[in-house]
C-alpha cells in the first residue's frame, strides 16, 4: 500500500496535469457541440502559452499576461472560425494550419524578441500563478501530516486548477439548463432547423468558437505561468490532441470529460513512480512509461469506448437554403 507522501505526490501531480487538458477539452466541447470540429486546440494552447509568458516578462503583471494569453488564443480561434464558418473551408485542414502557424510563429517571434532560440527567459515572481499558502494553512499544518496532505492537495494549487474544475459544472449548466446551451447543441445536430426558427447559425457558431478560444487561452497560460516559468518550444507536447481524445472518450459530455482528463493526467503523474519498476523480472523501459498516456489514446480510440457519436452537423459547413 502506498504511503501518504506517495498519495499526496500523485494526487497533486494529477490535479496539476489535468488542468490544461481539462480546459482544452472543454474548449473543444463548446466548439464541436456547435458543429465546428477543432483540431487546432494544440496550436491555440501554444500561442496562448507564448503570449502569456512574453507579456508576463515584459510587464511583470500576471493579470495582463493571462489576458494576453486569452486574446492570442481567441484571435487564432476567430481565424479558424472565419475560415470554417464564413468561408466554409475544410475544418480539419484549417485546424492543422492553425497548429503549424502557432508553432512557427511562437518560435520565430520568441527568437526575435529574446534571442534564446524560441524560448523565453524565466517569468518574474509577480507574473507567476503557481499557488501558495491560504489563510487557513496554519490551522491545517497544526493538524499534523494529514492536515498538511489536505493543504498540499486541495489548497496549495494555482488559480487555474480551481477555474478548470469549476468550469465543469458551469459548462454542464450552460449546455443543459440555458437557452444558449440548448441552441448550441441544436445547431450542432440540425442547423437548418435552428435557422428556420430565426436563430443565426453563424452567430451561434462564432460564439462557441470564442468560448473555445478563451478556454484554450487559460490552458496555455497554465502551462507557461503555473506549471512552468516561461515558454519552451512545443511545450504543449500533444496536450491538445490528448484533450480531443478525452473529448471523444467522454462522448462530448463535460463531467465524463473531467474524469477522462484525470485518467490521462494520472498516467502522466505516475511516470516517475513506474520508472525502474520490474514486472516478471524485467524492468519496464523508461520510453514505455513515457508513452503510456499516448498509448492509452490509441487504445481508446481504436474502439474500446463503445460508440461515440459526434454531433451530426460536425465538420459540415452550413449553407442557408434560398
Amino acid at each position: 500500500m502506498p504511503d501518504l507522501s506517495t498519495v499526496v505526490a500523485l494526487s497533486d501531480g494529477t490535479l496539476r496535469g489535468a488542468t490544461p487538458l481539462l480546459l482544452a477539452c472543454l474548449a473543444g466541447l463548446y466548439s464541436e457541440r456547435s458543429g465546428v470540429f477543432d483540431i487546432g486546440l494544440e496550436g491555440k494552447i501554444l500561442i496562448a502559452a507564448f503570449a502569456g509568458a512574453t507579456v508576463g516578462i515584459l510587464t511583470g503583471s500576471a493579470l495582463i499576461a493571462v489576458l494576453a494569453a486569452i486574446a492570442a488564443s481567441t484571435l487564432f480561434a476567430l481565424i479558424h472560425g472565419v475560415a470554417c464558418i464564413t468561408f466554409r473551408g475544410n475544418q480539419i485542414v484549417s485546424g492543422v494550419a492553425i497548429n503549424f502557424l502557432a508553432l512557427g510563429l511562437a518560435a520565430v517571434a520568441g527568437n526575435a524578441i529574446f534571442s534564446m532560440g524560441g524560448r523565453t527567459p524565466q517569468l518574474p515572481a509577480s507574473a507567476r500563478l503557481n499557488g501558495g499558502d491560504s489563510w487557513f494553512t496554519p490551522m491545517l499544518e497544526g493538524m499534523g501530516r494529514y492536515g498538511q496532505a489536505v493543504e498540499d492537495i486541495a489548497f496549495d494549487q494555482s488559480i487555474f486548477v480551481y477555474i478548470a474544475f469549476a468550469a465543469v459544472p458551469f459548462t454542464w449548466w450552460v449546455l443543459y439548463r440555458t437557452r444558449f446551451g440548448m441552441r448550441l447543441r441544436a445547431v450542432g445536430e440540425n442547423p437548418a432547423a435552428v435557422d428556420t426558427a430565426g436563430i443565426s447559425v453563424t452567430g451561434l457558431r462564432y460564439r462557441a468558437v470564442i468560448c473555445a478560444g478563451v478556454l484554450c487561452g487559460l490552458s496555455g497560460a497554465t502551462l507557461s505561468m503555473a506549471l512552468n516559468s516561461g515558454y519552451i518550444n512545443n511545450m504543449s507536447a500533444g496536450r491538445g490532441f490528448i484533450a480531443l481524445a478525452a473529448l471523444i472518450f467522454a462522448k462530448w459530455r463535460p463531467v465524463q470529460a473531467m474524469f477522462a482528463c484525470l485518467l490521462f493526467a494520472f498516467l502522466n503523474a505516475s511516470e516517475s513512480r513506474l520508472q525502474g519498476t520490474e514486472v516478471l523480472g524485467f524492468e519496464i523501459p523508461v520510453q514505455l512509461v513515457q508513452a503510456m498516456p499516448y498509448l492509452l489514446v490509441v487504445i481508446l480510440l481504436a474502439g474500446f469506448i463503445g460508440q461515440a457519436r459526434a454531433p451530426k452537423a460536425g465538420g459540415v459547413p452550413y449553407v442557408k437554403e434560398r
